[in-house]
């Protein structure tokens, strides 16, 4: 038995231990929201979960009637609670007898002398609120052609506002589900409908029962939506009617990458598609990109169908998205984490695979360039901070499981698993998921259970390797040292040290590159298990151009280059002919920028001069990126001055002059980000009145109103003209969404203070024009504008955190702190984390936010001209 093996025995103990000493009857009052203790008590009690679920679902409704019929085995005797929140409980009944129970803080106690060992029915009617925000049942009506849609959101423990239920991960049901909707409304749900009945103005559409699955993943959308493609062996696709003949024209590819996914997963895992059937369904405003219910994923509309011209790059993100969420069928939904401390076992799976699957089905793209250059940073912007986590995260309470939420689970995650895959090799790391996912088929597990996994078909132990990767916070820099005697190398070392200052030791697995200055190259792989070692290496090598530790970006870390690797770099960037060495070594400059090694205005003269030349795509648009961002944040105002008209010049002649479509396309976009000069700004407005056009590029919607938000927010003396005319010219809903985000950034008190009231006050206004709106009432340029905010904002988290969905609060924060640049707003937020009464999680969520704006502090403090 491995210690792996012994940890699960000796945690098995620990949870019925805990079934022995709290039992139900021992809390005086029903718990706050989802306490683990109750969880752990209800599941070692409660099996064969079924519910049978009635909505009636009426028209421009504030709620929605619902009856249930609840049944489970009950083990041993005791009282039982049940979740309901939000709603009305109308009546409920236990085994035929009524009870009169009332709702306490979000629980309903079903008493020991109305329950019995063995089988129970529960009998309810209830009614559910509908909102357009807020709630787990969703409303959106359609501005553009007054149709109405309803959908659910129950992750991660909304679905007790909706029916009541045992509302946590581990206590799997199968649901059957009947909806009575206006006529002509079409139902999806987790499973196919079994039979449509009409009656009146109504219809009622019953669906047949599902197979086992957590309450977070039953769903259901309904409103006039339209199925496009409707073809055999392709997944179903619904869109909202007024979307129909766009998505016909674009969405096609959603299908068929999703129908090649299907394929390509269920071979990888030796794991058939888990569920009966697969539809995805396009939901407007939706407040993620996607979400996993089990048979049925809704997709953000706009992430599917986009406002903006989009590029070959946007169309790969798209893929990604839909493979995201199609491997959370294996990955979350057929083997479910039995707590939300355990998050990163369906989202860091899903987003690995996401970008493992693209990879084997369009093995052109560069995809783990791709993985790189989209997963890495976020991952290390938050590990680098005094408010990271472990990849496990303590979740005492479920009502604290939406800040387990971010780019740990869905950055960090995925570069560990990467790291794990070059470890093992690729057909262990294989082996090990088909057994995980053999052992665990529609129930629940542990990242412990996975580790075990790759430790039987591996043969490794890595209990040592998954408590400091899964269990410990933060993550190594590694350096490198290296020096030559004449034309050969003479020594080779890599040393680790934790960046938040600890003594951690991590186990590391990387690949480290010598380059020659005849372009030739050389890797060696380096398992480095102590503070530093000693890179074995061939007596004969020659002295390298540059080193580097992380060639083809196996590891995960700070890499920054040595200071004879950074001149040579900083001096032939160019000469790198391969392009992922070529993107690596741009990213660790850019490391070196944020660690105040490299000045901005390094960087800056660097990106000047090779950006014209630079051909891939997303190289280009990284680089384009950091600049923007660099110039916005990181130059003194004097400093800025001097290189913004040679960028608005630079990206204004790239996007007219490109020849390539898509570096058009960013080019317009890095063009629209920099523009501040009059000169600059009269561009935009040649564009918007299209005098001046982007060869071969239909400009969308999205593309124009930002341009108008720019001019809004720089108090352009024709602004309020032009924005008052495209309100005209884009009257339909996203218009509607669009104009209320753009007169966000109109640089007046008045304005501010309107919709920071609004954003606190107004449970009419959707979440996505909110979410949109924040960085426009945050735009770069108008700190002192906004600085009265800054607290206001720290003090609404709670509220944040209790009324909005799950990636909501980060947005807020980073929009609040990152629409500030100077020590006393830093000081500021300091002073709240000193001075507040917060919860932990809530802290450690400021913690992440303000590091940027230390950053800033530091780098212009440093760097000031």
């Amino acid at each position: 038995m491995t210690r792996s093996n012994q940890t699960i025995v000796r945690f098995c103990f620990v949870i019925f231990s805990f079934v022995i000493a709290f039992p139900a009857a021992a809390y005086a009052s029903a718990p706050h929201g989802i306490p683990r203790q109750l969880a752990r008590e209800r599941a070692a009690r409660v099996s064969n979960v079924r519910y049978r679920l009635n909505f009636d679902l009426e028209s421009h409704a504030s709620t929605t009637q619902g009856s249930e019929q609840l049944q489970f085995v009950l083990r041993g005797t005791g009282p039982l609670l049940l979740d309901f929140r939000d709603g009305k409980l109308e009546q409920i009944s236990v085994n035929g007898k009524p009870l009169t129970t009332a709702l306490d803080n979000g629980h309903i106690d079903l008493p020991a002398n109305a329950l019995r060992e063995g089988d129970n029915v529960v009998q309810a009617a209830f009614v559910s609120n509908v909102a357009p925000a807020g709630k787990p049942l969703t409303r959106f009506e359609d501005r553009d052609d007054g149709s109405e849609y309803i959908y659910t959101l129950f992750v991660p423990m909304d679905a007790s506002m909706a029916f009541p239920c045992f509302d946590q991960p581990d206590i799997k049901g199968r649901f059957q589900l009947t909806l009575v909707t206006p006529s002509g409304w079409a139902a999806i749900s987790n499973t196919s409908v079994q039979r449509i009945v009409a009656r009146g103005g109504e219809q009622q559409t019953l669906f047949v029962e599902t197979r086992p699955i957590s309450t977070y993943l039953f769903a259901f959308a309904a409103g006039p939506f339209q199925k496009i493609h409707d073809t055999p062996g392709l997944p179903g696709l619904y869109v909202r009617k007024s979307q129909f003949e766009r998505a016909q024209a674009e969405a096609p590819e959603v299908q068929e990458i999703a129908a090649q996914g299907i394929k390509y997963l269920s071979e990888y895992f030796a794991q058939p598609f888990p569920f009966p059937k697969y539809d995805m369904v396009l939901i407007p405003g939706f407040a993620y990109g996607g979400m996993e219910h089990a048979g049925a994923t809704f997709l953000r509309e706009e992430s599917v169908l986009f406002r903006t011209a989009p590029t070959h790059l946007d169309l790969l993100g798209r893929d990604i998205l839909v493979l995201h969420e199609l491997t959370h069928q294996w990955f979350g939904d057929l083997v479910t984490m039995r707590w939300f401390d355990d998050l990163w076992l369906k989202e860091g799976f899903a987003q690995y695979m996401a970008y493992q699957a693209l990879a084997s089905l369009k093995p052109n793209e560069l995809i783990w360039k791709r993985f790189y250059e989209s997963i890495k940073p976020a991952a290390y912007e938050i590990d680098s901070t005094q408010g990271t986590t472990p990849i496990y995260q303590d979740i005492p309470n479920l009502a604290d499981a939406k800040s387990a939420y971010g780019a740990i689970v869905y950055s960090k995650a995925p570069g560990v698993l990467k790291q794990l895959s070059f470890l093992l090799g690729a057909g262990h790391f294989r082996d090990g998921l088909r057994v995980y996912l053999k052992e665990h088929a529609y129930s629940n597990a542990e990242w412990s259970d996975l580790i075990h996994a790759f430790e039987h078909v591996s043969g490794k132990p890595l209990d040592h390797w998954a408590d400091m990767w899964i269990r410990h916070r933060g993550m190594p820099q590694v350096d490198v040292s290296w020096s030559c005697s004449g034309d050969g190398l003479t020594h080779l070392s890599l040393a680790q040290h934790d960046v938040l200052g600890t003594d951690a030791i991590w186990p590391i697995a990387t690949q480290t590159l010598l380059a020659f200055p005849d372009g030739q190259t050389s890797r060696i792989r380096v398992d480095l298990q102590a503070r530093s070692a000693n890179v074995p290496f061939d007596p004969r090598a020659r002295c390298p151009a540059f080193v580097f530790a992380n060639d083809e970006d196996y590891a995960y870390g700070r890499f920054l280059l040595d200071a004879k690797s950074q001149r040579y770099v900083l001096a032939h960037l160019a000469g790198v002919n391969d392009v992922f060495t070529r993107t690596l070594l741009w990213g660790a400059l850019w490391d070196s920028v944020r660690e105040a090694g490299l000045a901005p205005r390094e960087y800056l003269e660097l990106s000047a001069h090779l950006l014209p030349n630079e051909s891939d795509l997303s190289l280009v648009q990284t680089i384009l990126s950091n600049s923007t961002m660099a110039l916005h944040r990181y130059l003194s105002d004097k400093a800025r001055a001097a290189f913004v008209p040679q960028f608005e010049a630079m990206t204004s002649r790239s996007m007219l002059d490109a020849k390539d479509h898509d570096l058009r396309i960013l080019w317009f976009r890095g063009f629209r980000s920099v523009a501040e000069t009059p000169e600059a700004l009269a561009k935009l407005k040649l564009l918007l009145k299209r005098k001046i056009s982007v060869p071969g590029v239909q400009l969308r919607p999205l593309d124009r109103w930002t341009m108008v938000t720019a001019l809004i927010a720089f108090n352009d003396r024709e602004a309020h003209t032009i924005f008052e005319a495209e309100r005209k010219r884009d009257p339909g809903g996203d218009g509607q969404k669009y104009a209320y985000a753009t007169e966000a950034a109109s640089p007046d008190a008045k304005t501010k203070k309107k919709y920071f009231d609004e954003y606190l006050h107004d449970p009419s206004r959707p979440e996505d024009w909110i979410e949109l709106s924040l960085h426009s009432f945050n735009y770069w340029n108008q700190s002192a504008l906004t600085r009265p905010y800054l607290k206001p904002a720290l003090e609404a988290l709670p509220q944040i955190k209790r009324d909005r969905k799950i990636f909501f609060l980060v947005d807020w924060l980073n929009a609040f702190i990152d629409g500030q640049r100077s020590p006393a707003a830093d000081a500021e937020v300091h002073e709240y984390l000193r001075t507040a009464s917060l919860e932990p999680d809530l802290r450690l969520k400021i913690l992440q936010a303000v590091d940027e704006l230390n950053r800033t502090v530091k780098i212009r403090r440093k760097f000031p001209d």
